[in-house]
């Protein structure tokens, strides 16, 4: 399904009077993304949720609100939410967590995260729980492995979205120190809108950049078809965190599951809708890492997978 498609689905189902009254007698959650809609995540989201016993429409209400990447719009996405009583938020993005920390010291808060919950003072508090994948843990693995592809080259670049602050400064600090390590250069290049990234890859090959590692922003899991797509047509072998962007013809990913993470939250979710209070709920800190490559990109790049780096793929996609 298209983005806007995607969109275009939920703003409707949200106008319909059917749904309105429909929330009369039944809870609803809450869900705010600093992102764009992406359709794998809410329905791993939504399966959460039935596996917890409740089915959107049936005997729950999700009220969807994308700040799609305009950290700006988070606070009144916030307040509309509140304002129709939900029964627990749901926040995902580190801005929409950190807005929704800010929005409700009562409302329960699921989150789900790429980092430390501690980074964003998030726990001890009685109202917040959630799910969190350290994803800064795995950066200078990333590099590592693309490296082990791209042996004859010193020369990497990182990309980050300078709208995320935060998330960009931690992600540059750790990304500057591995290549510290392993002795190689690393270009930071900045995207924060569709029209960048065709003007970073034209400077990754002014650079002469060897290999590329995308940071683990929701920017550019929204985009990821066509960051994948750039990679192809500029050959430039590139890494991200999660499985999609191989399956959307990039070279390679590792990082934690997400979509996993999205099904957890729903399950939590379903708990608090059920009664559960979350400062009952623990914190969940994922810790299953998982590699992916894609055996036609490999080709394409005219790259070979080193024996070494066999023995640990979860799958090789064709």
């Amino acid at each position: 399904m298209r983005r806007r498609e995607f969109i275009g689905l939920v703003g409707s189902a949200a106008a319909l009077p059917v749904l309105a009254r429909a929330q009369q007698s039944m809870p609803a959650v809450g869900f705010v993304s600093g992102a764009s809609p992406f359709a794998p995540y809410v329905a791993a989201f939504r399966e959460g949720l039935s596996n917890g016993g409740y089915i959107e429409g049936r005997n729950v209400a999700v009220e969807y609100r994308w700040a799609e990447n305009q950290y700006d719009r988070l606070p009144a996405l916030l307040a509309d939410l509140i304002q129709r009583r939900v029964a627990v938020l749901v926040a995902t993005t580190p801005p929409a967590v950190l807005a929704a920390k800010a929005a409700t010291t009562t409302i329960p808060i699921v989150f789900q995260l790429g980092s430390h919950p501690a980074e964003l003072d998030l726990l001890g508090r009685d109202n917040i729980t959630g799910v969190a994948q350290l994803d800064a843990a795995i950066l200078p693995t990333q590099l590592q492995l693309l490296r082990q592809l791209v042996p004859t080259t010193d020369v990497f670049a990182l990309l980050v979205n300078p709208n995320s602050r935060g998330l960009t400064e931690r992600t540059t600090r750790t990304m500057q120190s591995a290549a510290e390590a392993l002795r190689l250069k690393l270009h930071i290049l900045n995207a924060s809108s569709e029209p960048d990234l065709g003007a970073v890859f034209e400077r990754i090959v002014a650079l002469r950049v060897g290999g590329l590692v995308i940071g683990s922003d929701p920017f550019f899991a929204g985009h990821l078809e066509a960051l994948a797509a750039l990679t192809v047509r500029h050959a430039v072998p590139a890494i991200f965190a999660t499985r999609e962007f191989v399956l959307a013809g990039g070279l390679m990913s590792y990082g934690a599951n997400v979509i996993d993470a999205y099904r957890q939250i729903g399950a939590i979710a379903a708990r608090v809708l059920n009664g559960e209070k979350p400062r009952d709920i623990p914190v969940q800190l994922g810790t299953k890492i998982e590699l992916f490559i894609n055996r036609k990109s490999v080709s394409v790049l005219g790259l070979k997978i080193p024996k070494a780096l066999n023995l640990h793929p979860d799958e090789l996609i064709e």
